[in-house]
């Protein structure tokens, strides 16, 4: 008989593999599942899957947790701050997987496997010849004693696999796809413990979530269909089921699975870049999500607005365009101090005013520093043709006049004004082109204010010649 966790407080897990950078798709698992806890008081738990020793790196674990704290998802338990089910590292546990291997193979519900590699691919081959699904076709299940010494002689090493019953239908709400039903019948029994001994994603996620208490798995819809296998392991051993929850997968613009080929797709990538957790989080929060707030929401207030009855079951569309609203709304609501921090420079404070409206990424501080402080880069056609239209004489008496106005603006263009007879767009654009290479930006006086007069005087002389 199972047991179900109706009546219980909320607690979430998040069950990363450290087998790489954390991914946005897994990143935004994460943030629901943390997102579910902290709306109903729970617990978040975070949990390290790192049974597969080959592929599994210390490094990988302790990034993937810096991004996680770099997002603001705390953890009420985990590798680190430990807690009531520790240890939380598979690789850890290994007693406790023992301890129940043990017991599924006495109470009959598991058993030895010595089919071979090769075995087991011309068993799959031969059932899709006869058109049938591939699946285990049970041959070591009733091996006796004897046969199974015979396989163990000839230094076979078995797998354990997990003895599915015949015709019983295993059924769950799914927090996202409603009422589900599977029949046992067409799952072949399968693996729990490979023949290296360690165990399988099957079973070790599964009784972990029943022992650590989790309430509610969030996860991928990939996963939906190993939920029968993971739930009759369950109910074999008499745990507690824990209820799921499978969400759409996230994908690019073009509806294929996120992938690098669609840009950045980790967390990391996303963090050297310069974006900001807070805008991350803003887009996170919509994909798969419909949320009741269409405006800027701070990470605090998150909580109180997500629904779980409003996670999607479709795809959910990952646009880069969109984080980059986000991030604007982020930095605008920065301090200077912060935005001075964020763009990881020594620059001036009223550099930094100036220019934080016309920064989305700290990379785009450099066009800006280069206006004050460097050299411009060759003008593009349009800005070409405002020079052009207003001639060589203009920009010679332009530098003439800054002898005089010094970098005060104001005093500039009075002087300019009554020398050319030029007024409004037509004065103040081919200044704004020849002073910053460009016809847009921050305000033209606070820039011209930060540059040398030696600076403002070649950049107009250099217009100033004949083309």
């Amino acid at each position: 008989m199972s047991v179900t966790s109706d009546s219980l407080p909320v607690v979430t897990r998040f069950a990363p593999s450290p087998t790489g950078s954390l991914h946005l798709g897994n990143a935004r698992t994460a943030f629901f599942s943390h997102l579910w806890a902290r709306k109903g008081g729970g617990r978040f738990i975070l949990r390290i899957e790192d049974t597969d020793v080959e592929r599994s790196q210390a490094r990988f674990r302790d990034q993937l947790m810096a991004d996680l704290r770099w997002l603001g998802l705390d953890w009420d338990e985990g590798p680190d701050t430990g807690g009531r089910s520790a240890p939380y590292c598979q690789s850890e546990r290994g007693e406790f997987y023992r301890a129940l291997f043990t017991r599924l193979e006495a109470d009959g519900h598991a058993y030895p496997c010595y089919c071979t590699a090769q075995e087991l691919e011309l068993s799959r081959k031969l059932q899709r010849v006869a058109g049938k699904p591939p699946r285990y076709a049970g041959t070591c299940r009733l091996l006796t004693a004897a046969q199974r010494a015979e396989r163990q002689g000839r230094g076979l090493k078995p797998a354990l696999r997990f003895a599915v019953p015949n015709d019983r239908s295993i059924e769950f709400t799914d927090a996202v796809h409603g009422l589900q039903r599977y029949l046992s019948s067409d799952i072949g029994d399968f693996i729990i413990r490979r023949d290296d001994g360690t165990p399988a994603f099957f079973f070790c996620n599964a009784v972990d979530d029943s022992a650590m208490g989790v309430t509610q798995v969030l996860r991928g819809d990939d996963h939906l269909t190993n939920t029968p296998r993971q739930l009759m392991l369950l109910d074999a051993l008499g745990m507690r089921r824990p209820g799921y929850g499978h969400v759409g997968l996230l994908v690019g613009t073009d509806g294929a699975p996120l992938s690098k080929r669609h840009g950045s797709t980790s967390v990391d990538d996303f963090r050297e870049r310069g974006f900001l957790p807070a805008a991350l989080l803003n887009q996170l929060f919509r994909l798969g999500h419909a949320s009741d707030v269409d405006g800027w929401l701070p990470a605090a207030e998150m909580p109180a607005h997500f629904r779980p009855e409003h996670l999607g079951r479709a795809p959910a569309r990952f646009d880069e365009s969109q984080l980059m609203h986000w991030q604007k709304e982020a930095a605008e609501r920065m301090s200077v101090e912060q935005v001075r921090s964020w763009l990881g420079s020594d620059d001036p404070v009223d550099f930094v005013e100036l220019v934080r409206h016309n920064v989305v990424l700290p990379a785009d501080a450099a066009q800006w520093r280069a206006v004050v402080y460097g050299e411009l880069p060759p003008l593009g056609e349009h800005e070409r043709g405002i020079i052009a239209a207003a001639g060589p004489e203009f920009f010679a008496a332009a530098a003439a006049a800054l002898d005089q106005a010094n970098t005060d603006l104001k005093t500039l263009t009075r002087i300019l004004k009554e020398r050319t007879g030029r007024k409004g767009a037509d004065l103040y654009m081919p200044l704004r082109v020849a002073l910053t290479g460009l016809a847009h930006g921050p305000e033209l006086a606070s820039l011209l204010a930060l540059m040398s007069r030696d600076t403002a005087r070649r950049r107009l002389e250099s217009h100033a010649q004949n083309p």
